[in-house]
């Protein structure tokens, strides 16, 4: 497979196109809520298009409900375990898997209730939120964005990777947070995400983002 061809585009435009592709959107499993993924680290900030995509979606009438995976973060004293910059942690046990099964993609299973927890955990506090339920009427999406993502079998039906080359995630991340680097360059080495999402967004100059959908 040769390289992805990328074309320029701006913020608003890429919101407007994904909204557009969204509206169309069929889960394969039968659920009445489909599924997206905004996958990237932290620095690429994958949330910001999930909003952008999700402000595109309530202007063209369609409900939908974005969850960020760091409000299901584990407690500090299973999360930092192993100390506060243990990679293998990082990789594969900061986040409650199991409460996103429950609490997000369960309740939009095909004969689900549609009753999603927002979030669960505040990592600064460290305590639990206690946010209240949401219920995503059926066509409502989910639209969920952190990193790594793609590598946990979840059920999207839908993959949105917005990318980093490396040089520019050092760049953009902070210093103290360096020690995450080795994650992400594992992510790419055993997950491939640029080359498994559906669509490719490269936002090494955040002024400039370039995509293929």
């Amino acid at each position: 497979m040769g390289p992805v061809r990328l074309e320029a585009i701006t913020w608003d435009r890429l919101g407007d196109l994904l909204a557009e592709r969204l509206l169309d959107l069929e889960p394969a499993d039968g659920s009445p809520w489909p599924r997206i993924a905004f996958d990237g680290a932290p620095a690429a900030r994958p949330g910001d298009l999930a909003h952008r995509v999700c402000e595109a979606l309530r202007v063209r009438g369609r409900s939908s409900l974005v969850v960020g995976a760091e409000g299901f973060l584990r407690p500090a004293s299973v999360r930092l375990e192993y100390g506060h910059r243990d990679v293998e942690s990082y990789y594969d046990g900061w986040y409650d898997t199991g409460a996103l099964w429950r609490e997000v993609f369960g309740p939009l299973e095909a004969g689900g209730d549609g009753r999603v927890l927002p979030d669960l955990w505040d990592p600064a506090a460290d305590r639990a939120t206690r946010s209240p339920y949401v219920r995503l009427p059926p066509g409502g999406l989910m639209l969920m964005h952190g990193p790594l993502l793609l590598r946990r079998w979840f059920p999207f039906d839908l993959s949105v990777h917005v990318l980093l080359s490396s040089g520019a995630l050092r760049r953009c991340t902070p210093e103290d947070e360096h020690w995450t680097l080795p994650a992400f360059e594992r992510y790419e080495r055993e997950t491939d995400p640029a080359g498994t999402a559906d669509v490719l967004v490269r936002a090494d100059d955040p002024r400039h983002p370039a995509w293929s959908g």
